[in-house]
């Protein structure tokens, strides 16, 4: 492969998952790592990505709209939500972000018993509202058409007032510090609200989200108790995570 050719693959590959590892890059690729890193300098200097350390990021700072989201990675974002609703009882309660990843989970929590869940997301307050003796709350704000949320420090006040059994919250990115990101300051600020506001936070988060950035940091990992996702995290996202009490679960189709 010409080295002209390989960059525009590794370019591509940074604009779909909006951040990439080298290792993931090699996986793909099959050329060693330090020609990838060579191969990201030259990207990075062209003002093409902006290079990390261990991979690349795009410079493009705005999530994929909702409908891109839902057609992504479907599959695997449905076992994450099996997984995830399976360590909510009935009769718990429950906060609920937004995100496709999340409302995988609220789909399969429809056959639960009288949960009282507190959630910012349309979608997932319609599903779970009117059936088998649920209390939804919807958690008020502006509504961000991007997510199908409600956002904003009415949706903070708001969530203020409550404490839950269980949180699942979806992730934008996590970086290689392993630290949750997003890409509003109003959605990291309701994200972070939650992780204090339940006994036990369950963090969803597909294998794209891993090694990545997001323009806002909501905070450590080190407030989960759980993180959801298809795939084993890879060696350098492993021993970020290790020095947290955290408990990774990987869902399988």
């Amino acid at each position: 492969m010409l080295a002209e050719e390989r960059q525009n693959h590794i370019l591509s590959l940074v604009k779909a998952h909006r951040s990439i590892s080298i290792t993931e890059i090699q996986r793909r690729l099959n050329v060693s790592r330090e020609t990838i890193r060579r191969d990201l300098v030259v990207l990075a200097e062209q003002r093409k990505l902006r290079k990390t350390h261990g991979g690349a990021i795009s410079l493009e700072t705005h999530e994929p709209d909702m409908a891109v989201r839902q057609t992504t990675n479907v599959a695997g974002k449905q076992a994450i939500g099996r997984l995830a609703a399976s360590m909510i009882p009935d009769g718990a309660s429950i906060i609920l972000a937004g995100g496709t990843t999340v409302q995988s989970a609220s789909d399969h929590l429809v056959t639960r018993q009288n949960l009282t869940v507190f959630t910012n997301c349309l979608a997932s307050a319609m599903k779970l509202s009117g059936r088998n003796g649920n209390r939804v709350h919807l958690i008020g704000g502006e509504i961000q058409a991007q997510n199908q949320a409600c956002l904003g420090r009415d949706a903070t006040q708001m969530l203020a007032n409550y404490f839950a059994d269980f949180a699942i919250i979806g992730a934008g990115a996590i970086s290689p510090r392993g630290t949750l990101m997003d890409f509003s300051r109003e959605e990291a600020e309701l994200h972070n609200l939650m992780l204090q506001s339940a006994q036990t936070v369950i963090v969803v988060a597909d294998q794209q989200k891993f090694g990545r950035y997001a323009p806002v940091q909501v905070q450590s990992l080190e407030r989960t108790h759980y993180l959801v996702t298809d795939r084993e995290p890879d060696a350098d996202m492993a021993e970020a995570l290790s020095p947290l009490s955290i408990e990774v679960l990987v869902a399988h189709e």
